[in-house]
């Protein structure tokens, strides 16, 4: 009986100990592909290169947190999550940052999503982009952040038509229109009302300057 029972200890053992193997060490259950979703600009092939997961490296002792911040070293890229799809899939799903504007800068133009994080630096502007001119362009700037979200807050029948969104400060945002009409809007404060009063005024006033600064008073020049 002893005899059994110390078999059967054994034999379990072994099982235990060749499935451990099997599962942290063997290259069987290893990576044997890597999903990319998420991605429209940034090319699949990039992003795997970027996680830096050799071929069949074992599925379950992949570093998640480490592959998503490699990944996360694009900077095209705003967000990623990792996981394991067994039996060998890592699948990696990705946020693309989404450009807003474009601010000249020596002779180029830096493409910078809603935060004011430069995705990119290209030598012309992409057309359908405003661009954003302020005294101190920076992810920290008073007047850099009012101007994106101002940016963002404009209505969408509205947003092709802007070419220039100017900022002295973060109460001073102006947007310089495609067919020269300039709009006062202030500061980023009540962003739908202005947005929604603007939208009514350009379609049936006619005027040089509309000032929806203060939403309550609104003026055309």
């Amino acid at each position: 009986m002893k005899a059994r029972k110390a078999f059967l200890v054994l034999l379990t053992a072994g099982v235990v100990g060749s499935a451990a193997w099997l599962v942290f060490f063997s290259p069987v259950l290893g990576v044997r592909s890597i999903e990319i979703v998420g991605n429209l600009t940034v090319p699949s092939e990039r992003i795997r290169q970027q996680a830096g997961v050799p071929d069949l490296h074992p599925l379950a002792t992949v570093d998640l947190a480490g592959v998503q911040s490699r990944v996360l070293g694009i900077r095209q890229l705003a967000g990623a999550k990792v996981d394991r799809v067994w039996p060998g899939t890592l699948k990696i799903e990705v946020t693309e940052r989404e450009p807003v504007a474009a601010i000249p800068a020596a002779g180029r133009f830096a493409i910078v999503d809603g935060h004011g994080v430069v995705i990119e630096v290209k030598p012309a502007a992409p057309p359908l982009l405003p661009l954003l001119r302020v005294d101190n362009p920076a992810a920290s700037d008073p007047a850099t952040v009012a101007a994106l979200r101002v940016v963002q807050a404009v209505p969408d029948e509205i947003a092709p038509k802007v070419r220039q969104v100017r900022a002295g400060t973060a109460e001073g945002v102006t947007l310089e229109l495609s067919d020269g009409r300039t709009v006062v809007w202030g500061g980023a404060d009540r962003p739908e009302e202005k947005g929604r009063i603007l939208a009514s005024l350009l379609k049936r006033e006619k005027a040089t300057v509309y000032d929806v600064s203060s939403p309550d008073v609104v003026t055309l020049k």
